[in-house]
């Protein structure tokens, strides 16, 4: 089976190329901005009669798309998180029509929660973000696009190599930075939130469980813990792994992503109906990992967005 990653050395992209790469029987391919990629895609600028004709030279029999922008103003975010999304569809059709193309979307795409309910996928979309309205507009242009297609909509992906641009990745480069000094003090915005938290390899293996599953796929399929988190817990056990003994301070700017919504929790039973797929790693495995492994990247604008 021939496998196409966009944006595969990314956090997101890079935990995907492992498990295609441990894969029986399945071929890699990598693409992205990196120098490392076989084939340099840039989604935010290709032109899909170019792109149609990598695809076309590669024959995927699976696209995953791990691409995205989580930061950057409007023009960014869309270019790369709607714009990209629409150009692959538009070039998957001419190049390689028969593939199956599964792309990361984000729970951000739904917009506040209610607190101590789940969300499921039929639920309606009221993205609070810029982010959260250009990865909804991808969504849309995948699910219309007449290909063999799933969006993956992922919560909080935590875990091995999360990069500083998200909460958990952030606050562990300011752990290592303050050490074990008991003066030290973590000033960080609000924390009262509760979010789903899903681990990186566990959302690598339901992209590739997504890719290889035989016949058609509902259109959006939920990938989180399946838990509702509070925000402090994450930055709590982070910081008892790192042996931390200063104290941390709240109120500072929250994240432009998510700061307007106080609960997120996503319902992943359908996940585990159409792909036999359910989180293998906890919280606390998750921040151990992340601990031991921290992000190794430099750049985040397209390659392996966090999707949150």
């Amino acid at each position: 089976m021939r496998i196409l990653v966009l944006g595969f050395t990314g956090f997101l992209g890079s935990r995907v190329a492992e498990q295609v790469h441990a894969l029986p029987g399945a071929r890699l391919f990598g693409a992205g901005r990196s120098p490392a990629a076989e084939f340099g895609i840039d989604l935010a600028t290709a032109r899909p009669d170019r792109l149609a004709t990598v695809l076309a030279s590669v024959a995927p029999d699976a696209v995953i798309n791990c691409a995205g922008a989580t930061g950057g103003d409007a023009t960014t975010l869309a270019e790369v998180n709607t714009r990209g999304a629409a150009v692959l569809c538009a070039a998957l059709r001419e190049g390689a029509p028969a593939a199956r193309l599964v792309h990361l979307g984000s729970a951000a795409e739904y917009g506040p929660g209610t607190e101590g309910s789940l969300v499921t996928e039929s639920a309606a979309t009221r993205p609070v973000s810029v982010y959260g309205a250009t990865k909804l507009a991808g969504t849309v242009a995948v699910s219309t696009s007449g290909l063999d297609a799933v969006v993956l909509r992922v919560g909080n992906p935590v875990g091995p190599g999360a990069p500083a641009t998200g909460l958990p990745g952030r606050v562990a480069g300011l752990l290592r930075e303050a050490g074990t000094d008991p003066e030290a003090v973590l000033r960080l915005g609000d924390l009262s939130a509760y979010r789903d938290f899903v681990d990186v390899r566990d959302v690598a293996r339901a992209a590739v469980r997504a890719a290889t599953a035989p016949g058609p796929l509902p259109r959006v399929l939920n990938i989180g813990g399946g838990r509702a988190v509070p925000v402090r817990d994450l930055v709590g056990g982070l910081a008892r792994i790192a042996g931390f003994r200063g104290r941390v301070e709240e109120g500072g700017a929250g994240s432009g992503r998510s700061g307007g919504v106080s609960w997120q929790c996503s319902d992943i039973t359908a996940a585990g109906e159409a792909l036999d797929w359910r989180p293998a790693h906890g919280l606390d495995d998750s921040l151990a990992a992340l601990w031991e492994e921290p992000c190794r990247l430099s750049s985040r604008r397209l390659e392996g967005d966090p999707a949150r």
